[in-house]
């Protein structure tokens, strides 16, 4: 999509702070952090919410949730753990419209959210 700010992301036509890459995913950080650490995974392919997955992409959500693990124990979270959290469409709160994870960590968090 040309006016998606993450696949500006994924194609370097934007500066972004990149965590982890790997040929399907991208994680950098978000630019407006609710937490200590809140980076954003992404698959490479342009998807625009949950509900336009295909069976053909059953594998990304896979490799998106393996990335997370993986930078999540680099970062030393395996005892703190972490949140995911995923917004899907305009009720939900979803502003970009390119499929993502929002990774929240390094404070305590409470459920329901405050």
């Amino acid at each position: 999509m040309q006016d998606c700010i993450f696949c500006k992301i994924i194609n370097r036509e934007i500066p972004a702070d990149i965590v982890y890459e790997d040929d399907q995913v991208l994680a950098f950080k978000d630019i407006q952090p609710i937490a200590p650490t809140h980076l954003l995974f992404i698959p490479k392919k342009h998807i625009p919410t949950f509900f336009d997955l295909q069976p053909e992409d059953s594998h990304i959500l896979g490799d998106l949730q393996l990335a997370v693990v993986n930078v999540a124990k680099d970062m030393g979270l395996t005892e703190r753990g972490f949140r995911l959290v995923a917004n899907c469409k305009k009720d939900a709160g979803q502003v970009v419209w390119h499929l993502h994870y929002h990774f929240l960590a390094g404070r305590p968090f409470q459920w329901p959210p405050g």
